[in-house]
């Protein structure tokens, strides 16, 4: 199991001004008899409404899922040699983060058949930055079997989704001149099972479908088909992501706040930032394949937690800013700002234990000052600097925290993604706010439709051209 450990985020080890007081979160306390109270009330919503996402890990929905991304999986296999994930938000940064975590780093540059499960070549187009997605494009035309081995996993519950929308339009239509009437069979859509946009299209044209679960938000998504397809198609064990996530779910649910860690997570973060003014998360992960992680962490922490209204519609202003950041890259690039600079943030490190075909240093190179390196390994050097990191945090009073893997598999990835979902409910109960919505992406998403000329959206179109423009406040040449 994963392990958390929070002792730096204590007045014992970073000072009554920068941490909490033990006694504060002890048996008893008005925070543990608060937590106690918020994990009965998430046991009593479990499975309703938005929280349906707390059900992925368990039959029936599991089972169900399951079988029907492999299903697919067993449709697709050897037909393909790119898979193209066009999506955004919580329906690509999930998938990022399993295939940077669970893979090699060169998965996309093994030749075909010596990839992880045979599957094909991943790429996931999350934007549409006409370069990059351009250049996906016209690599798979280009490659052996062209589009004929290409394939194509559309995500969007409704299907209007701007982005996701375009690249949509952009690939069928270059399927369509490429396969002629059978481009069909190279389209897997994970969308809405009975309505919206994309499913019409979808029975309108034949496209296989795998479903968006109701009541599961994209950036909780990542455990459902939204995820799991691509995830099985680069030959990752969704069957294990799964196991861990109801592992640690059942500890997400205990009662005792020091037994419980979601809980204690998000007593820890939002007490440090109410009491002490530590309103930044960092997550840091000293692994290169976690750090994608860390940028699906992003997502989930700010958009269910920055919220202007609490639930009783009082202007709150809630949130907190996520950053992420890579142990031991940015010991070298932002470890400065964090030990000197303002003492407004909370560290959370992730540390590995076991690395298989971990790399030694060779010795006999009689240099003096590198010679105690010699016959060292990569992991021990690595693991060296998150404890050096930990320990120079505490001696500028900087509260931190670690989440240590026993090693980097599915199971425990599954554990991680879990238990920060799990924490994040729980941090919406603390604040007050609803955790599920998203208020303030909708008025980017209506002025686009405005400026791309969308019916109903005009007025649109004409405020964001009275409030930014022409300006007087501009530098040229």
């Amino acid at each position: 199991m994963l392990t958390l450990n929070y002792a730096n985020c204590l007045s014992p080890r970073v000072g009554p001004a920068h941490g909490l007081d033990p006694a504060s979160i002890g048996p008893g306390s008005p925070l543990a008899r608060a937590a106690a109270e918020h994990t009965a009330a998430l046991d009593g919503t479990r499975g309703t409404g938005w929280e349906r996402w707390r059900q992925l890990p368990f039959d029936p929905v599991r089972s169900e899922h399951l079988a029907a991304v492999h299903a697919v999986v067993e449709k697709c296999r050897g037909k393909f040699d790119n898979l193209v994930v066009l999506g955004i938000g919580g329906s690509a940064l999930g998938n990022i983060a399993l295939q940077a975590a669970l893979n090699p780093a060169t998965y996309n540059l093994m030749p075909d058949g010596k990839r992880p499960g045979g599957g094909p070549r991943m790429f996931v187009i999350d934007n549409v930055d006409p370069h990059a997605f351009g250049a996906v494009l016209e690599f798979c035309k280009s490659s052996p079997g062209g589009l004929k081995r290409t394939l194509f996993n559309v995500i969007s519950k409704s299907g209007e989704t701007a982005e996701t929308a375009g690249q949509f339009m952009i690939i069928r239509e270059a399927l369509k001149q490429a396969l002629g009437p059978a481009y069909a069979a190279n389209i897997v859509a994970v969308t809405d099972p009975a309505k919206g946009t994309m499913r019409q299209i979808c029975n309108q044209e034949g496209f296989t479908t795998l479903p968006v679960p109701d009541g599961v938000g994209g950036r909780f998504s990542v455990l459902s088909p939204v995820g799991l397809f691509s995830a099985a198609m680069a030959g990752i064990d969704i069957k294990s992501l799964l196991d861990g996530a109801a592992e640690m779910d059942a500890l997400c649910s205990r009662e005792e706040l020091a037994r419980n860690p979601a809980a204690m997570l998000a007593t820890l973060l939002l007490e440090l930032g109410r009491t002490k003014g530590k309103v930044n998360h960092v997550l840091m992960p000293y692994s290169s394949g976690l750090y994608l992680l860390a940028d699906w962490f992003r997502q989930l922490w700010a958009e269910s937690l920055g919220k202007e209204k609490n639930l009783k519609g009082e202007t709150v202003f809630a949130g907190f800013t996520p950053i992420k950041a890579l142990g031991t890259t940015d010991q070298h690039s932002q470890v400065q700002l964090y030990r000197e600079g303002p003492n407004d943030k909370v560290f959370g490190l992730i540390e590995v234990e076991s690395w298989p075909g971990d790399v030694k240093m060779p010795t006999g190179l009689g240099v003096e000052a590198i010679a105690y390196l010699e016959g060292q390994s990569m992991a021990h050097l690595l693991n060296a600097e998150k404890r050096a990191t930990e320990y120079a945090l505490v001696e500028s009073k900087r509260p931190n925290f670690t989440i240590t893997f026993p090693r980097v598999d599915a199971r425990h990835v599954g554990q991680f993604i879990q238990l920060w979902e799990v924490t994040t409910a729980y941090a919406g109960l603390m604040l007050g706010i609803d955790a599920y919505d998203q208020p303030a992406v909708e008025l980017g998403k209506q002025a686009t439709f405005g400026l791309m000329g969308r019916a109903g959206y005009e007025q649109f179109k004409t405020k964001v051209d009275r409030v930014l423009g022409p300006s007087p406040h501009t530098i040229t040449g």
